[in-house]
């Protein structure tokens, strides 16, 4: 069971299929392991565990009678709390919705449903998803499984901690400024943000219309990249309530080949510099693809410096009215410690001169980046400029540039563990490629993750693990 457990998403839907396993073990099996970390991590921090055993009862009962299963049949999963799920509590982290329940689920979570995945519960978010770091004044602080002194990032902290630990299969995140990719990076997980528009935002805290919203992508966060590969195809496609979602072609995977991509890199993105460990991480990738006779030369996008004053400006645009309307909607009266500094005391809205010269930017910023993709199909790069900083550290806001710039250019971007660094904590890289070809992100990242593997072998598990054997990162 433990091998099951540990292995891809892929192996355990056919397990239950196949009637190698049921439903209910696999529910019972990761609720247990919840149990065994949670204390600990602070990431589980809704439990649908009745309904859960519930719904696997009733799984198993439709495989005997014969139905077809969904490619999902009988897996369980978590979900991030910022997004809607129909019967359990819903808080955005946020204390005026202690106790709401949506009523409905959001378009990325019916869908998983759909495909017969069961929610097991919720994971923690700071509050409206509006920071780095994952605590709020609803279920408190979230620790990271390599060292419960440091945070596992934010906003998906709780979904990134509970994968690492081994106690969820995966989760969906959902990611605005990094909030995907830098909980992978900082808890030694995979996770994708897809291409804007790519999956509807319908039903996450962050609203899907506004100046903001193109920014925000949900994507699956998982152990493999194989289970990425799986899942995204599953919630992608337009809702007909998300106006940014586009009906976007989808490309397979396995039609891309490798030898024929040209890559970039750079270790440094001209705003924050990383870590020495960090840099040399991707200079160590860089060199096992020049080993594979594979093209890769040394080139950043252009205009790529712009990117953390244009975010800076539109989180400033509308003088805090997105914040103070999500407030109201959700009857918060005191913001949580970490948003506390996000709400002026006096808003000051923007010009509309400045306003417009800001959109301007923005686009010519896009337009200039995509120049990037003339030359090259993929780029490998840092995803933050440090790793997991303890929870008394004072953050640099320019060391979340490395993830920023592609919200701001919409482009899909994987992170795969590359790493560890001298205290034990991991080191992601960023695997990003142009809009909707997400495909070459996950054909990469796969064939990476297999040449890694290989050759550095399989990373260590984090101290607090819900793993039988020490030796099961990278299986």
């Amino acid at each position: 069971m433990d091998e099951l457990l540990n292995g891809p998403v892929r192996n355990m839907a056919a397990a239950v299929r196949q009637g190698q396993v049921t439903a209910t073990a696999l529910t019972t099996a990761f609720l247990d392991r919840v149990e065994r970390v949670n204390q600990d991590l602070n990431a589980f921090v809704c439990s649908n565990a009745g309904m859960a055993l519930k719904q696997a009862a009733k799984a198993d009962a439709e495989l005997k009678s014969g139905a077809t299963p969904g490619p999902l049949h009988g897996v369980p999963m978590t979900i991030k709390d910022s997004l809607d799920t129909l019967d359990t509590i819903t808080t955005w982290g946020t204390s005026g919705r202690r106790e709401t329940r949506p009523g409905r689920d959001a378009t990325c979570v019916a869908r998983l449903r759909s495909a017969g995945a069961i929610l097991l519960g919720k994971t923690n978010t700071p509050e409206f998803t509006l920071a780095f770091r994952t605590d709020n004044d609803v279920y408190g602080q979230t620790n990271n499984p390599f060292d419960t002194n440091r945070t596992p990032g934010g906003s998906s902290g709780g979904a990134a901690a509970l994968i690492a630990a081994g106690a969820t299969p995966f989760d969906v995140g959902t990611d605005t400024g990094g909030s995907i990719r830098l909980p992978a990076h900082f808890c030694g997980i995979t996770g994708i943000k897809p291409t804007t528009g790519r999956i509807p935002c319908t039903g996450n805290a962050l609203p899907s219309a506004g100046v903001l919203a193109p920014l925000s992508q949900p994507g699956p966060m998982a152990k493999q990249v194989d289970d990425l590969h799986l899942l995204l195809p599953l919630m992608s496609g337009p809702d007909l309530r998300d106006p940014y979602s586009v009906d976007a072609s989808w490309h397979d995977p396995n039609g891309v080949d490798i030898r024929q991509l040209r890559f970039g890199y750079h270790t440094d993105n001209g705003i924050a510099k990383p870590t020495g460990e960090i840099s040399a991480t991707v200079l160590d990738i860089v060199r096992m693809l020049r080993d594979q006779q594979l093209n890769i030369s040394e080139a950043r996008p252009p205009g790529l410096e712009m990117a953390h004053l244009i975010y800076g400006k539109l989180f400033v645009a509308d003088g805090s009215d997105t914040l103070l309307g999500m407030m109201q909607d959700s009857r918060t009266e005191n913001l949580s410690k970490l948003l506390q500094g996000s709400l002026a005391t006096e808003p000051v809205m923007m010009e509309a001169a400045e306003f417009a010269y800001t959109m301007t930017m923005w686009d010519n910023y896009r337009s200039s980046m995509l120049g990037y993709f003339e030359n090259h199909d993929v780029l490998i790069c840092p995803v933050n400029a440090r790793t997991a900083h303890r929870h008394d550290e004072q953050e640099k806001m320019q060391d979340y540039s490395y993830t920023l710039a592609y919200n701001l250019t919409g482009w899909p971007s994987l992170v795969l563990r590359a790493g560890t660094d001298q205290q034990g904590l991991p080191i992601g890289i960023q695997i990003i490629a142009r809009p909707f070809r997400e495909d070459v992100c996950l054909a990469v990242g796969l064939w990476l993750e297999a040449l890694i593997r290989q050759q550095l072998g399989n990373f260590p598990v984090p101290a607090i693990n819900a793993f039988s054997t020490a030796s099961v990162q990278n299986k």
